[in-house]
């Protein structure tokens, strides 16, 4: 408890975090940090100074900038005595659902509680209604077998459990990737529940009812890509946990062929599988998908392993929600950015090709392009000069992997188009210095680098050759 308490403090940034069980009459902190003497000894107080009480007694978060200006707290002597302002407090409840008190942070100041600060907080406290559901099971098998050994063992693991529920709030926290979403929910499983198996299935079009089976791209489970979507309301206990919103257990074979698809039993048996557990991904209206974990041998779920598993799941969904987001994002810009590129003009006497890739195995875009126009020839007098074509080609990098370089890169790409059209006969280091006078000027903000080159045929008698005239404005050399 003084571990939730202390991660609070620090996450958030505030002096001081509790751990708080409302009582009739109380508050009781088996953990907390900041607070002052003579509550810091007694680890207590009464009613009068508890804002926690409204937590269990509303059943949902309270979240406060100033205790001081709302009438539910303002008379409470928590605010001269343990000197609260700033409340922001997340619900810990039992196995059943009932609230049992609060995990809040506390500021002595006003406080705009931001986002992602009552997101920790509520991820926190998740895991710390998963260590209090622990600690009361334990207690109850304690009273109820008389067997201290028995008792501990099962203590040592329900600790074990709530380490693997905080390792899994930290490393699922830095996911932006579907694929390491489900590798960090594979690691961090793998060592204490001993899954030979650990699958993702997404609500892909949930509208349409669809669903899409995350596949790993090792090649280790085939069923993957042989049934990777399929509909939610098809016969796989996966499409159920998402479809009904609750945890679904498979004990054996024979339950999966009396309930489930045939295809569901095949799949079942080619990943070698004798037990499994779906359980659902909750998000904002309806579940995002399901976790499913499969183990080659009977595996019974208990009341510890399901708290364990629905918190492991509420992490996982969080983790899945940012990763889509990402995506999505990327690949709205990658779009943006392969739209601002050059279509190749056809130019007589002349071939042109471009190859336009992403570098490595990366999620980011960035302000690379290339482009390839034809201008006036240098004897030209106007749009009727009847002087050759000249072909103006660049290649460059605006610095930046993000969305602003994409965008620069477009702007860039223009003014030095226009830069060449208006300086006729002028060669591209003219172009380029007037796209530069231009981009000062207008305190545009583009740096980068580019090679910018005018191709001319050359006349008689040396009709099938091109002459080359470039400017490299810090451009890297190639081979």
């Amino acid at each position: 408890m003084e571990r939730f308490a202390r991660l609070a403090a620090e996450l958030v940034g505030v002096p001081v975090a509790l751990v708080s069980l409302v009582e009739p009459v109380r508050q009781v902190f088996p953990g907390m940090v900041g607070l002052a003497d003579p509550w810091a000894e007694s680890r207590q107080t009464p009613l009068t100074h508890s804002l926690c009480q409204h937590v269990v007694a509303e059943e949902k978060p309270l979240v406060l900038t100033d205790a001081r200006e709302d009438a539910r707290t303002c008379a409470s002597l928590a605010i001269p005595d343990l000197g609260v302002v700033g409340y922001a407090g997340m619900p810990l409840t039992d196995g059943d659902g009932h609230v049992l008190g609060s995990l809040c942070a506390i500021d002595t100041e006003p406080r705009q509680w931001t986002q992602q600060e009552l997101v920790l907080l509520e991820d926190l406290a998740a895991a710390c209604s998963a260590e209090l559901r622990l600690r009361i099971v334990s207690r109850q098998r304690e009273h109820a077998y008389g067997v201290a050994a028995a008792s501990a063992r099962r203590y040592r693991s329900a600790l074990d459990r709530s380490q693997l529920l905080l390792n899994a709030a930290a490393s699922l926290s830095e996911t932006t990737v579907l694929a390491e979403v489900r590798q960090t929910v594979r690691d961090l499983v793998i060592s204490d529940l001993k899954p030979v198996y650990v699958g993702l299935v997404l609500v892909e079009n949930a509208r349409k009812g669809r669903l899409r089976r995350l596949v790993d791209e090792t090649g280790s489970a085939p069923m993957e890509r042989a049934h990777e979507t399929y509909g939610l309301d098809s016969g796989w206990p996966t499409a159920r946990a998402a479809r009904e919103n609750r945890t679904i257990t498979v004990a054996d074979e024979a339950e999966l062929r009396r309930d489930y698809a045939p295809e569901a039993v095949e799949a079942f048996n080619s990943l070698g599988l004798s037990s499994a557990v779906c359980v659902p991904l909750p998000g904002t209206v309806v579940p995002l998908g399901t976790l499913v974990l499969g183990w080659d041998e009977a595996h019974e779920i208990d009341i510890v392993e399901q708290a364990l598993l629905a918190a492991l799941a509420g992490y996982t969904a969080r983790a899945v929600e940012r990763a889509l987001f990402v995506e999505n994002r990327v690949t709205a810009a990658r779009q943006m950015q392969e739209a601002m590129l050059t279509d190749l003009p056809e130019i007589e006497g002349m071939e042109l090709a471009a190859l336009y890739r992403p570098a490595a195995a990366t999620d980011l875009v960035g302000g690379d392009w290339y482009d390839a126009y034809p201008l006036p020839g240098a004897d030209q007098g106007g749009e009727d000069s009847t002087a050759p074509d000249v072909m103006a080609v660049s290649i460059g990098d605006i610095t930046g992997h993000d969305l602003r370089a994409a965008t620069l890169m477009g702007q860039v790409r223009s003014m030095l188009r226009q830069a060449d059209l208006d300086h006729p006969g002028g060669g591209p280091a003219r172009a380029v210095g007037a796209f530069e006078h231009a981009n000062t000027r207008l305190d545009i903000g583009a740096s980068g680098t580019l090679v910018h080159a005018h191709l001319r045929p050359c006349p008689a008698p040396q009709e099938a050759s091109w002459e080359l005239t470039w400017t490299n404005a810090g451009h890297p050399p190639r081979p």
